[in-house]
């Protein structure tokens, strides 16, 4: 008797629980030993950082000393991008930068009959990079810097002016020339590996 009691009492805890809507469900993965599996990584391994000498600037243009200014902002400009390590010593580098500056231009930007008020500097400038294990050109790029300034009845303040403007117009082209290159190794051309005979090298010049 007992036991057709006991099987009514269980029978009636499951009718009940059912129409309470009560359900039981196991979803997702099961237990990871060890705790949450780790994502993988979606980031590409990195090499070594490339070295990159810079040689300074070629002036091929009539305005004087403007190339020594304009290797300084270069080499700075690379090296605070953080993509290449800037040496001194082309022996020791795995690419090497070449830049010309082509053309200085001075546009007027407002005059009249009689007199110039404004002024723009246009600097352009052409750059390579060779890749010094493999002997070849592995980017190229053409630049262009600009400053403004105003004429004044001062003609040597006028050279004041117009040497700032070129200052600006080079710091334009140095920081325009370290983003595109830089861009250039982030998208995956990183220069070949060294090979195990080193060709002969010159310091940068």
């Amino acid at each position: 008797m007992w036991r057709f009691l006991l099987g009514l009492f269980t029978v009636n805890c499951l009718l009940l629980t059912s129409s309470c809507g009560y359900q039981f469900r196991v979803e997702g993965a099961g237990p990871v030993v060890g705790g949450k599996p780790v994502a993988a990584s979606t980031d590409k391994p990195k090499g070594p950082t490339p070295k990159l000498a810079i040689a300074p600037f070629e002036n091929h243009t009539f305005e004087p000393n403007i190339e020594q200014k304009f290797t300084t902002y270069t080499r700075h400009e690379f090296s605070a991008g953080g993509g290449v390590e800037v040496v001194n010593d082309k022996a020791a580098a795995d690419l090497f930068l070449k830049t010309q500056i082509v053309t200085v231009m001075t546009p007027s930007l407002s005059f009249n009959q009689d007199a110039t008020f404004e002024q723009r500097v246009m600097v352009t400038v052409k750059a390579t990079v060779q890749d010094l294990r493999q002997g070849k050109e592995v980017w190229t790029q053409t630049s262009i810097g600009a400053g403004e300034f105003f004429l004044t009845n001062d003609l040597q303040f006028n050279r004041v002016l117009q040497s700032r403007a070129l200052e600006q117009a080079g710091r334009q082209i140095a920081e325009d020339l370290a983003t595109r290159f830089l861009a250039h190794l982030d998208q995956g051309a990183k220069p070949s590996a060294p090979a195990s005979a080193k060709p002969d090298s010159q310091p940068a010049k």
